[in-house]
């Protein structure tokens, strides 16, 4: 007789709401083992007993046919005596102890799900609400650990019968799926209308079926107000001009493109290019919005106007599907504008009775539930850059996931920066990117990270002991870190090298790798006080040295050089010596009082902080080659540049480009390095190369005055950057030996951009860096900031900048 060994085996990962412990129950029953499964803070801890041979291929195949949803980071398991008895059970939850495990996203509606949702037969026919352990919310109504029902915002809802039958019953799909729920005692829709909002009579057709009212309301050109899982959407018929206009008025929204979502892709492929790699993210289980290519036929007038892609997503909710129609429901609007439920600069709404009040004079009608939204969660955006995808935005399908780290942190909070702000939880060799919060100079937004950093410290264990924070003195977020520090050190840490640190990080560098950083953006806090922003850095974790960058110019007046893209394209001409006459565009859109005032402010340096932006000299060849002058949403006149040059690089129209004029770094007597900056930097003692743009803008002014298409500037405008980053990165490792090169900042959300420097690069023989899993831009910045603090204090606690109460403790 075989002899019987007991074993208790604990896996960790996401593998809690996922269906693991009944896959668990019965892969245990098929190899006819004893024993019990439950989940814990630690993860799922199973206690399996039975034959040696049989134990042994439970415990080695466990992790391979896990559930789909399923992301195994580890199966411990380790002998105990043998207990006797038969039977395998899932026993209740145990609470207690730190939090060690890792809790799912919210997955998109599944195809057993849509199925008896479309099916007169099931008992779940239509019912806004329909889940399953392979699909629904999960992060967004997670409110403690482990993840059972009573410890979700499901808790208020006691299962019907028929319900708890299925959540009982191992061979159901629905076995202890928490969110599970059905018409009889689940969560119930209704729409609200009118002002103040009320609640259809009970003899009217709204109160019978709220779907119906709602999607008549949309084709009738109304506004709604969505609850989706992780927050409220804005929507409205997409193809109806006057209500997306309308969505657009009252949500100040600017030019700013607004997403759409289509019952399914045959619904927008006459209006974007959709290729194989789209399609398989416009149909995963994230459901993010990917950003797709125009066509040049398409027209839907004010979604996005201007702007050369669409924002596209597909149902990812019952209540979406719902509301855009089954097969065999009435006509309907098959494209709605699905946007954030808020005004410009505050987050998103969660709570009913706030959406009732902030969305009051946005929306038309409401449509809401009672399940409560715990966390804050928008919707993903992605786009394809050379085949793979690239996260414009993380949140909704990806966040709470944890990253994989290369070296190992100490608990620590790292804030990020002030727009598209995300923060980073890191221990051990685990960090948590928040999903994302937004702007920063809004009360709301500030309330709303504070909310999310309870809650992910909560589900993660994360306790931190150290916080980082941009060095930016006006940052909200480094305040908000200082006034929440206590006792503990904040680590103040350079925007432009904490997007190095975190493209390093995305591609598990570790400790003694050293890069080129090619830092592009709009706005950073300088080393010397100065906005920065066209840098080229040599980094590691612990510091960076300034290699070279653009050459400073004025910012004249801050933001509204930011709005008004003429403006940087005068400071621009001015700097490089050039005549600003009226021929030129920008000269044109500056109307004449404030270009007199303007060129005051340039010529006695008021109100002109010095900048090295790429982004802002992006901005100014876009004015100045006609393309746009008014920014009404983040970089703006960056993306209408591309767009153009796009257009004459498919056409095939030559782009021989221009060039820029490096100049050599010329040694300071007496300079001192600064060693906090970067701990080798007694070895660089020589000042940075200086990179001009003047000989580019004189060949930009000539081609606009001998009638150059602005498509064929703006595509030799991107050959002149492109070269320029190939020419600086070679000087850079001649002189230090350094062959790989991290493409990073917001400005490589540029696709033409960063695929044309990937592949000069490669040509030149280096390595290149380009974030696919974390944002190029701001929305990236903490998990840098994280990997620079852990090194600085664990590695070289001499170096660095941290806050201390009483004071600033500079150390180096």
């Amino acid at each position: 007789m075989e002899a019987v060994q007991r074993r208790r085996v604990v896996v960790r990962g996401v593998v809690q709401g996922v269906g693991f412990r009944p896959y668990v129950y019965t892969r245990a029953i098929a190899l006819g083992l004893a024993g019990h499964v439950t989940n814990t803070p630690e993860g799922v801890v199973a206690e399996v007993e039975g034959a040696s041979a049989a134990v042994s291929e439970f415990c080695e195949r466990l992790a391979a046919c896990a559930p789909p949803l399923a992301v195994v980071d580890a199966v411990d398991h380790c002998e105990v005596p043998v207990a006797g008895g038969t039977g395998f059970t899932i026993v209740a939850s145990r609470g207690g102890g730190p939090a060690r495990t890792l809790v799912s996203p919210d997955v998109a509606t599944c195809a057993d799900c849509l199925a008896e949702l479309a099916d007169p037969a099931d008992r779940r026919h239509r019912h806004p609400f329909i889940t399953c352990t392979h699909c629904g919310p999960r992060f967004t109504i997670v409110t403690g650990l482990p993840y059972d029902r009573a410890h979700t915002t499901m808790a208020r809802f006691p299962m019907c019968p028929d319900c708890a039958r299925e959540y009982t019953d191992p061979a159901d799909r629905r076995f202890h799926a928490q969110p599970v729920a059905c018409p009889a005692c689940g969560p119930r829709l209704r729409l609200l209308v009118g002002t103040p909002p009320r609640e259809p009579a009970a003899d009217e057709p709204a109160a019978a079926d709220p779907v119906a009212a709602a999607r008549r309301l949309l084709a009738d050109g109304a506004i709604l107000a969505v609850k989706g899982l992780g927050g409220y959407h804005l929507a409205c018929d997409a193809t109806r001009p006057a209500a997306v206009a309308e969505l657009r008025r009252r949500k100040g929204r600017g030019d700013k493109p607004f997403a759409l979502m289509a019952r399914d892709l045959d619904d927008v492929e006459a209006h974007v290019h959709i290729g194989p790699r789209e399609r398989s993210l416009l149909t995963g289980a994230v459901r993010p919005i990917v950003l797709l290519r125009r066509r040049p036929a398409a027209e839907l007038v004010g979604v996005a106007p201007g702007n050369p892609d669409l924002g596209v997503m597909l149902p990812y909710t019952p209540l979406h599907h719902l509301l855009l129609g089954l097969p065999g429901d009435p006509p309907g609007p098959r494209l709605l504008v699905m946007t954030s439920g808020n005004l410009a600069g505050e987050p998103i709404v969660t709570d009913d009775a706030e959406a009732l009040e902030r969305l009051g004079r946005l929306a038309d009608a409401w449509l809401t539930h009672d399940r409560p939204i715990h966390v804050p969660c928008d919707d993903s955006v992605v786009r394809v850059l050379d085949g793979e995808p690239l996260i414009v935005r993380r949140s909704r399908g990806h966040a709470p996931l944890p990253l994989d780290l290369p070296l190992p942190v100490p608990a620590t909070l790292a804030v990020g920066g002030d727009l598209k702000n995300t923060f980073c939880l890191g221990e051990g060799r685990r960090a948590w990117l928040s999903a994302h919060i937004g702007d920063m100079d809004d009360l709301a937004t500030q309330d709303a990270f504070a909310g999310a950093v309870r809650q992910l410290e909560g589900i993660t264990g994360v306790t931190p002991a150290l916080l980082a924070a941009d060095r930016h003195p006006g940052y909200r977020s480094a305040h908000w870190a200082a006034r929440n520090a206590a006792d503990r050190p904040v680590i103040r840490v350079q925007h432009h090298h904490a997007h190095v640190a975190a493209a390093m990080a995305e591609h598990g560098l570790g400790a003694d790798r050293r890069v080129i950083g090619v830092a592009f953006d709009g706005t950073g806090h300088g080393d010397d006080g100065a906005v920065w922003g066209g840098e080229f850095l040599l980094a590691d974790y612990a510091g960076h040295t300034r290699f070279a960058h653009l050459a400073y110019v004025p910012l004249p007046g801050g933001d509204a050089a930011v709005r008004r893209p003429y403006r940087m394209a005068l400071s621009h001409l001015r700097a490089a010596g050039l005549d600003r006459s009226p021929d030129l565009p920008c000269v044109a859109a500056c109307p004449p009082d404030e270009l007199h005032v303007l060129e005051t402010q340039l010529r006695t340096n008021l109100n002109c902080l010095p900048t090295s932006s790429m982004g802002r000299l992006f901005d100014a060849v876009s004015s100045l080659a006609g393309i746009c002058h008014h920014a009404g949403y983040e970089a703006q006149a960056a993306i209408e540049l591309e767009a153009a040059a796009r257009t004459a690089r498919e056409a095939g129209v030559a782009d021989e480009g221009y060039a820029f004029a490096l100049r050599p770094a010329v040694p300071q007597a007496g300079a001192v390095p600064d060693a906090r900056v970067h701990p080798d930097a007694a070895a660089h003692p020589d000042p940075p190369m200086t990179v001009d743009p003047a000989p580019v803008l004189a060949a930009v002014v000539a081609d606009v005055r001998a009638g150059t298409p602005a498509s064929l500037i703006g595509a030799r405008f991107h050959r002149a950057v492109t070269d320029l980053v190939a020419e600086v990165c070679v000087a850079a490792r001649e002189r230090h030996g350094l062959d790989t090169v991290a493409l990073t900042g917001g400005v490589f959300a540029n696709t033409l951009l960063s695929s044309a420097c990937a592949e000069a690069l490669r040509g030149h023989g280096f390595t290149v860096l380009r974030h696919h899993r974390v944002p190029p831009n701001d929305g990236g910045l903490a998990l840098g900031q994280l990997m620079v603090a852990a090194a600085r204090t664990t590695e070289h606690p001499q170096r660095g900048e941290a806050h201390v109460p009483g004071g600033t403790r500079q150390s180096g």
